[in-house]
């Protein structure tokens, strides 16, 4: 049920049990304006329902050269841009991955979350890049006394 928008793979899937319907399920997806950065997304798939559970892990890495160029492009509100998105019901929850950029600490931070309430909490998880050695690091300024 799980489409995840952008190019990416399906990396691996593990079942649960014998008797469930239910499996592990990994994507990885390369940031559409940032493709030296691959997000591997863990959730669960249940097959047979009409919602996948809402929990979801992602681990977000360099895994290629990021540059100046490609940060200019991005949204740098405190708000980012949404970068993944996904059907996770018929009943309109999904799963969306956002990217905020964080100036001071020179890191780029990716948000995966649910958009429906589950228990009282809506599930997340938090990955982060830092440009730290890439070409888009900047050095910062020190000021002299």
């Amino acid at each position: 049920m799980l489409v995840l928008l952008g190019c990416g793979d399906d990396v691996g899937k593990v079942s649960l049990g014998l008797f469930t319907t239910k499996d592990v399920v990994i994507d990885a997806r390369k940031d559409p304006k940032i493709p030296g950065v691959t997000c591997h997304i863990s959730r669960i798939q249940a097959d047979l329902d009409f919602s996948d559970p809402s929990d979801s892990s992602i681990a977000c890495r360099q895994t290629g050269p990021i540059t100046a160029i490609e940060l200019a492009h991005i949204d740098k509100s405190k708000n980012g841009e949404i970068v993944f998105k996904a059907s996770l019901s018929v009943l309109f929850k999904s799963l969306k991955v956002r990217r905020i950029y964080d100036a001071k600490n020179q890191t780029l931070l990716y948000l995966s979350y649910s958009t429906k309430e589950i228990n009282g909490s809506y599930k997340h998880a938090l990955s982060s890049v830092p440009l730290y050695g890439t070409q888009a690091w900047v050095k910062p300024v020190v000021a002299s006394e």
